[in-house]
């Protein structure tokens, strides 16, 4: 086998098995907290948890569940599409849209966008981020 025979199948058997997860029947339990800058609370006391379910090893890609409870907070985004399973939120974007999300919102948002988030209901997201 050639170098690049070999560094290509290293990068196959990188690649995880394709899986499924049911987002809404993960205990909250299973989440780690998630450090949330107190400069970036506007109001209330959000508090953010989440689980990485998968990382590429350069880890350019991240994919995983998201949960913040109500309040509202400000962010610079990654480039990221997630997908609502419950809870509501209004997100402005700085110079931009105001998004109303709820139970099976797709979302997309770039990299750098400014964004507030105003949690109405704990918001619960499966995620996708690519740098």
């Amino acid at each position: 086998m050639s170098t690049s025979d070999h560094d290509t199948a290293d990068a196959v058997a990188a690649v995880p098995a394709s899986f499924a997860v049911s987002v809404p029947d993960v205990p909250d339990a299973e989440l780690e907290a998630e450090e949330l800058d107190p400069g970036q609370i506007v109001s209330g006391h959000p508090v953010v948890t989440g689980k990485v379910l998968w990382e590429s090893p350069d880890g350019t890609q991240v994919r995983g569940i998201w949960q913040i409870t109500p309040g509202v907070v400000t962010d610079v985004e990654a480039n990221e599409l997630f997908v609502v399973v419950s809870g509501r939120a209004t997100i402005e974007v700085e110079g931009g849209a105001t998004l109303e999300v709820g139970p099976g919102s797709a979302c997309v948002l770039r990299e750098g966008d400014r964004t507030t988030w105003t949690v109405h209901e704990t918001l619960r997201k499966a995620y996708q981020i690519s740098s």
